[in-house]
């Protein structure tokens, strides 16, 4: 016995549902393909751990000459030398001259280097003049040294938790008078500069962002800095400076010690005892990529059972 044929109202209504289920996988791929890869490579901000209350962080000393004021804690650990204070003065801080204190900054120092240097960096810029760049959040990276002369644009573009990260090959320097500005929400709290050697920043430069150097910082004449100098192994050479630690208190809930390895940037560091990752802070698109995924699943799956009732209402009973 032949089948007879479908009403030609449940072929049209077959025919229209699959278009929709069709037009609603095409939307959904085109999400995928675009927002998740941004997700992935979202940049996190590091924790600082016991290191964020320091201005200043040196493995072997600080040194300064003139007037500089540093607001928030100054320490050097393993050394203990620190010289230049005053005529420096240290405000709303302490001097941590190599005791535990400062050995523990160090340690929670030495993490967030490590946690930096291990992220996906999509943005390679290289060879490039940071100066006259406006950049929005992610990584940013540069194979060996990175220069900065006149002014480097952060814009958060309204997102106050937006994170902004350098991973610098060798040396980071700035010309005389340059600077870096936050625009949009942008916060020196979550820019970092991580340098695989030593900084240094020219006269006059006005800074914003946390510095950690393998090695050494130097900040000339006049510079200005909000933000952290953190030199790893090396010294703090300070001259005429006002460097300002940012109020960064957060109350992020615990997390782990970092998965990934960087030895042959890195050496020397241990991958235990102590958060690395800012779980605290979302990643920007995260939220919006899965709302977007599960309301066109829902979509889909409608338009799957639709059909499906349009095809067993056409059957011969």
């Amino acid at each position: 016995m032949s089948r007879p044929a479908h009403h030609p109202f449940i072929r049209r209504f077959a025919r229209r549902t699959r278009l929709a289920a069709l037009a609603a996988l095409a939307v959904l791929a085109v999400i995928c393909a675009i927002l998740l890869p941004t997700t992935a490579n979202a940049a996190t901000a590091p924790r600082l751990g016991t290191a964020e209350s320091f201005a200043v962080l040196a493995g072997a000393t600080v040194t300064n000459t003139g007037p500089s004021i540093i607001t928030g804690d100054l320490g050097v650990s393993p050394g203990s030398a620190v010289t230049g204070f005053p005529p420096g003065v240290v405000v709303g801080g302490t001097i941590h001259a190599g005791d535990a204190v400062a050995a523990q900054a160090r340690t929670d120092a030495r993490l967030a280097f490590r946690n930096l240097a291990g992220q996906a960096c999509p943005t390679d810029l290289t060879g490039q003049d940071l100066g006259g760049l406006t950049l929005t959040a992610g990584v940013y990276c540069f194979d060996t040294s990175a220069q900065l002369t006149g002014t480097l644009i952060l814009d958060a573009q309204g997102d106050p938790n937006a994170v902004f990260i350098f991973q610098i090959g060798s040396t980071l320097t700035t010309a005389s008078f340059s600077s870096v500005m936050l625009i949009n929400g942008a916060d020196a709290c979550n820019v970092f500069f991580q340098v695989g050697s030593s900084a240094t920043l020219g006269t006059g430069t006005d800074f914003f962002g946390n510095i950690l150097a393998l090695t050494s910082i130097t900040a000339n004449t006049g510079a200005t800095v909000e933000g952290r100098l953190l030199a790893l192994n090396g010294a703090v050479t300070l001259d005429s400076n006002v460097i300002t630690a940012p109020d960064c208190t957060t109350t992020p809930p615990p997390t782990t010690a970092p998965t990934t390895t960087d030895g042959a940037i890195v050496t020397g560091l241990s991958t235990t005892g102590g958060a690395v990752t800012r779980t605290d802070l979302p990643r920007t698109g995260s939220n919006t990529t899965l709302a977007l995924v599960g309301t066109l699943a829902v979509v889909m799956g409608a338009a799957a059972m639709s059909l499906s009732k349009a095809r067993l209402s056409g059957r011969p009973r």
